[in-house]
């Protein structure tokens, strides 16, 4: 047998398997997740439901015109609820609202409840008001009282 000389073979290179990487690529993770972000919070800002009002500041007396036919509700923190000094129920608080102001041409109706009051019940009384026709809800608030019970009286 004669011995084949092959140009080249002597060197044979022999190579290490490949290394898979073993790190996760996060960025387009982190880019759904921003998106997704992106995409509640102005589905949340378009789904909030409320009502625009006016808080009057407690430091400031304005002079007030006593008139008798103003609609004060009373809300007490022993859950009394009270329409010009005459007590009234939470269920029957829209009909009688309704009766009250469906003569009257001006729908305003001022609101005085204890600071010890919930809010989510202050909120109710109001949404009552405002289902039974009411337009403006003015809230008295205890700088206001306060202010009023130090002012001379008004002369009618």
């Amino acid at each position: 047998m004669a011995l084949h000389k092959h140009y080249g073979a002597e060197k044979v290179i022999e190579s290490e398997p490949p290394h898979f990487l073993a790190d996760m690529n996060v960025t387009p993770f982190i880019d759904v997740l921003l998106v997704l972000i992106v995409i509640f919070l102005s589905a949340l800002a378009h789904s909030q439901q409320g009502m625009d009002i006016n808080l009057p500041l407690e430091t400031r007396s304005q002079e007030q015109s006593t008139v008798s036919d103003q609609i004060v509700v009373e809300y007490s923190a022993d859950k009394r609820i009270s329409i010009n000094k005459q007590d009234v129920g939470l269920n029957e608080l829209e009909s009688r609202l309704r009766d009250l102001f469906s003569t009257r041409k001006e729908k305003k109706m001022f609101f005085i409840g204890e600071p010890a009051v919930p809010y989510g019940e202050v909120v109710e009384i109001i949404d009552a008001a405002r289902g039974a026709g009411v337009e403006m809800v003015g809230i008295v608030t205890e700088g206001m009282r306060q202010a009023s019970a130090q002012a001379p009286p008004a002369s009618e």
